[in-house]
């Protein structure tokens, strides 16, 4: 039983240590994973799992390993959900990329934001030209969030549109 028990401290705190390096190395934009990025996490995960189970290759001792860590991200989740504090801590918080078409640098800088990224993301919100941009947001899920005065005529034209729609009674 304490060998088991040991399997699921180890699993927890490699978890913990996994979302604190990732954290503090300023890695934001998880959702927008290059391949670099994503041969490091298989590299990770493969680094550590020795770490978790260690020579226990077992059915039980995988399963036991995964349960736990299904366990502590739930648990983070709830904890990252409640408090705000805490949620500022292990996500952060949205940053300011674009303000009325001009690039706020020292932001993209913070957040590793290369031009030629945020342009990409411009051009997939259906924007041509940073200076059309009102808003551009990199979001704590690391969404890339942009708003132009396109958007508004766009959004105001759906607006209209449905408000012909609806049957007056």
């Amino acid at each position: 039983m304490e060998y088991y028990t040991s399997i699921i401290f180890r699993s927890v705190t490699v978890y913990l240590f996994i979302i604190l390096a990732i954290r503090l190395f300023g890695k934001k934009e998880l959702t927008q994973l290059s391949i670099i990025d994503l041969v490091f996490i298989l590299l990770i995960s493969n680094s550590v799992q020795n770490a978790m189970v260690g020579e226990n290759t077992t059915l039980l001792g995988g399963l036991l390993a995964a349960t736990s860590l299904f366990a502590a991200n739930w648990i983070l989740k709830n904890i990252i959900f409640k408090s705000h504090k805490i949620s500022q801590l292990m996500q952060g918080n949205p940053i300011m990329l674009i303000y009325n078409g001009k690039i706020i640098k020292k932001h993209l800088e913070e957040a590793k934001i290369s031009i030629e990224e945020l342009e990409a993301a411009v051009r997939e919100h259906g924007v041509t030209d940073i200076q059309q941009v009102n808003l551009a947001v990199l979001e704590i899920d690391g969404n890339i969030s942009v708003l132009s005065n396109d958007f508004k005529r766009k959004t105001t034209k759906r607006r209209r549109t449905h408000k012909q729609l609806t049957p007056m009674n």
